[in-house]
Parts: C-alpha cells; structure tokens; sequence
C-alpha cells in the first residue's frame, strides 16, 4: 500500500555534474515547480537549461527562471484565484503549504504593493528557501514529517495540497 507521504530523496547539482545528472536536476525541477516530469519541447526554457548546464546560473536561479516563465503564469496564476496561486507558490518554491492565514495574507499583500515577480522573489530569496536548499538542491515537499516551529495544521494543508499531480492547478 502506497502512503501519499513518501520520503523524497533530494536533487542536487554537484559542481561537476555530467549532462545525464543534469538532466534529473532539469526535469526535478520542472516536475516540482510545474507539477509536471514531461514537458513539450516548445515549453521547456532551453535558454535557461543552457545556463544551467554551463554554471552559468544555479539551480534555485533556475527555478526562479521557471516560477517567473509564462508557463508558469498561465497555469497557476491566470488560472486560479490569488489565495490558490500563493498556497501553490508555497508548495512549489518552498515545499510546504501556508503555515497560517497570516502567511497568506503577508504574500497577498506582496503581490498586491509589488507585483508578481516580488511575490516569486518573496519565496526564492527568502531565508527559508537558502537554509532548506541552498543554490543547488531543487525544492522538493519537506512537510512530510513534523518539523521544529512548524505547526502540526502544516502537516494537514501539506496532505491536501500533495494529493496528486491534479493538484497542481
């Protein structure tokens, strides 16, 4: 019996990645931040996956090339409402769901006094996101267990948000 609360192992850019292990760490991402592993190739950011591949940029930059991409825009945020847009900002970029109303309300008023590339900055630099992982870990769902300071509600949002790829949208 599968359980809808599996470790996940995480994936990482290593300094001298060959371009087989580059590719896990493109499609991690993209499965993460898009809720999807197979993309077409008309919708992949190969100009950013370049930059990836050559150290140009790393993986947290590339993941916000990703949340900022209009894929990106058109499937969870011109297609959901804006509380459904920031609950899936905080399970895609920071891999867990909204603490509280107030943790939904701060990102509300983000969006609302700086725009849309603030509210993805908000998650991609924040604190949070360099302790969890750093440059080079691709964002992966952390509320599978309990964690120090993070309510036990956090537990219950992240079960409801990680009920299958439907979810996503």
């Amino acid at each position: 019996m599968a359980l809808w609360a599996v470790e996940t192992t995480p994936v990482e850019r290593r300094p001298s990645a060959t371009e087989a292990e580059l590719q896990v760490v493109i499609r991690a991402v993209y499965k993460q931040v898009l809720g999807n592993d197979h993309l077409m190739e008309s919708d992949r950011l190969t100009s950013a996956e370049s930059l990836l591949r050559n150290g140009d940029i790393t993986v947290r930059q590339f993941v916000e090339s990703v949340a900022k991409s209009e894929l990106y825009r058109s499937r969870f945020f011109e297609s959901a409402s804006q509380y459904r847009f920031i609950e899936l900002n905080f399970k895609h970029l920071l891999g867990r769901a909204p603490v509280d109303q107030s943790e939904i309300s701060e990102h509300v008023r983000i969006y609302s006094d700086q725009g849309y590339e603030a509210e993805i900055n908000s998650y991609i630099d924040s604190e949070e996101y360099l302790q969890n992982f750093g440059e080079n870990i691709v964002p992966y769902p952390r509320s599978v267990r309990t964690q120090v300071g993070i309510k036990n509600v956090g537990f219950n949002r992240m079960f409801s948000l990680m009920r299958g790829p439907a979810s996503q949208r």
